[in-house]
């Protein structure tokens, strides 16, 4: 591990876009590696004493949420499996062997948040606009803890349909658009999220 400085510049006019000196990260990281982990990864308002500032930090963090779930899980048979799971997981992160997705970096073992750790989510819809709108809460929450989410739109009718009350429903190409529209605003603890859409 060696100390480090943090840097992403704007392409367009070479302005600073992100910056954090003095992180700490093993010497044969990239910079590039380095960049992404401290801009995205660390947890913490950047210029304060609770800002992580080494991955160290972020991957004791992780899989120390880990190790402490399968422990009470009673996963593992003693203290001593324990600890070489615990050992053998923080080797495969720091030598870059294995990563997780990203919200488990954004989430996992930050004190209350919660421990959103997939990357992607199905939903359902039904044709309803309690669903549908239900639909956009949950999507935002999903999208504010740096997933994505697909969702089956068939059971919504077509904008040719009639209504009940009189009139044509809006149909799913419109609700899609509201819930780009608002997936567009969300961020994940001030990243943007660029959610999937499938």
């Amino acid at each position: 591990m060696g100390a480090a400085s943090a840097r992403i510049t704007n392409f367009r006019d070479g302005s600073v876009a992100f910056e954090q000196l003095g992180v700490e990260f093993p010497t044969a990281w990239s910079l590039n590696a380095t960049n992404i982990v401290a801009q995205k990864y660390f947890r913490g308002t950047p210029g304060t004493a609770e800002r992580e500032t080494s991955l160290r930090q972020v991957i004791d963090r992780v899989v120390d949420t880990i190790t402490g779930w399968g422990s009470d899980g009673g996963y593992f048979t003693d203290a001593a499996e324990t600890e070489a799971f615990r050992a053998e997981l923080k080797h495969l992160m720091v030598t870059q062997k294995a990563a997780f997705n990203s919200p488990v970096w954004f989430n996992i073992g930050v004190p209350g948040v919660p421990a959103q750790a997939s990357a992607c989510f199905i939903l359902s819809v039904e044709d309803t606009m309690d669903s549908i709108l239900n639909w956009y809460v949950e999507e935002g929450t999903i999208f504010k803890g740096g997933s994505g989410s697909g969702i089956n739109l068939s059971r919504i009718r077509s904008s040719a349909e009639l209504l009940k009350g009189g009139g044509t429903a809006s149909g799913p190409v419109s609700f899609m658009r509201g819930a780009d529209a608002s997936a567009g605003t969300i961020k994940s603890g001030g990243r943007p999220v660029a959610p999937p859409r499938w």
